[in-house]
Parts: structure tokens; C-alpha cells; sequence
């Protein structure tokens, strides 16, 4: 019965087609937001590891300061693909990746820094847990970065290097 939701309601019609466009637009919109989120934890690393590297120049350079988050997320991809490496490991790396994604924080990001600090905070725990618990000679074998990278990354795990 044509009408009977009042679609041909010229009052209502305009209010309706609106609505479905607003809807069919807005997907784009948790994409924007996870990307910025990253951009932003991305951007309070390189800071940090900068500060770092200030302090500390024999350890790491600029450089390799830069290509550490690259080469970090390779080496979660690496981590996740390779069937030899513990599943309690990839678990901590997929759940991870869920709550950087999940709209869901401790702190919500719209705070002023607080909101990210706590992404950071729970990204370096869950890193440093991923690096201890699979050992240096994993990571060492599934690190696609240069040597600095994987020293620093090692180092700030507090995971001593074997010979």
C-alpha cells in the first residue's frame, strides 16, 4: 500500500532520503578516524624514540628511529603468518590490533593526550610481552629491519641479545 509509511508524504520524503544518504555516507568515517589514531601513536613514538635518541645517540640513529614502526609492523605480520610461533603469541598481537581498532579505550581518545597516551602505553606492554615471551632468536629470524632497529627494539624489551 503505497504511502502507508508516509515515504509519499512530501513532508517527510526529503527528511527520509536525508537520512539514507547521511547513512551511506558515513562509512568512511571509522576508517578516517583509525587511520588518524594511528597516525597519532605513530607520531608520539617517533617523539619519544627521538627524546631517546637524544639522550642515548650510541644507540640509536634518527634513521633507524624512523623505520622502526615499518619494521615493526612487519615483524607482526611475520609473527602472525608463521605457523611456528606460539599461538598465545599471535592472540596478544591480533587482540592488540582489536583494541587499536575498536572504537572502545581506557581513556577515550577525545581526551587532549591522555586519549592516545594510553594506546602508546598499552602498545609498548604488549609489544615488550610479544618480544619476551617469543625470545630473541625468533625475533631475530623474522625481524626484516636493519641491525640498529632490532638492537633498539630488543634493548627496550629488556631482552638480552645471544651471540
Amino acid at each position: 500500500m503505497p504511502g502507508a509509511l508516509g515515504v509519499d508524504d512530501p513532508a517527510v520524503a526529503p527528511a527520509i532520503r536525508h537520512a539514507a544518504h547521511r547513512v551511506g555516507s558515513m562509512w568512511w568515517e571509522p576508517v578516517v578516524a583509525i587511520l588518524a589514531g594511528l597516525l597519532v601513536v605513530y607520531v608520539v613514538a617517533l617523539v619519544l624514540l627521538y627524546l631517546y635518541s637524544r639522550r642515548h645517540p650510541e644507540t640509536v640513529s634518527m634513521r633507524s628511529a624512523l623505520r622502526l614502526l615499518p619494521d615493526l609492523l612487519r615483524l607482526f605480520r611475520s609473527l602472525l603468518s608463521d605457523r611456528k610461533v606460539p599461538r598465545s603469541i599471535r592472540v596478544l598481537i591480533v587482540v592488540l590490533l582489536a583494541y587499536l581498532v575498536l572504537p572502545i579505550d581506557l581513556v577515550p581518545d577525545f581526551i587532549p593526550v591522555l586519549g592516545y597516551a594510553d594506546d602508546v602505553i598499552i602498545v609498548a606492554i604488549v609489544l615488550r610481552a610479544v618480544i619476551r615471551h617469543a625470545g630473541p632468536e625468533l625475533i631475530t629470524r623474522l625481524w626484516k629491519g636493519d641491525d640498529d632497529g632490532l638492537r633498539l627494539v630488543l634493548r627496550l624489551a629488556e631482552v638480552r641479545e645471544r651471540p
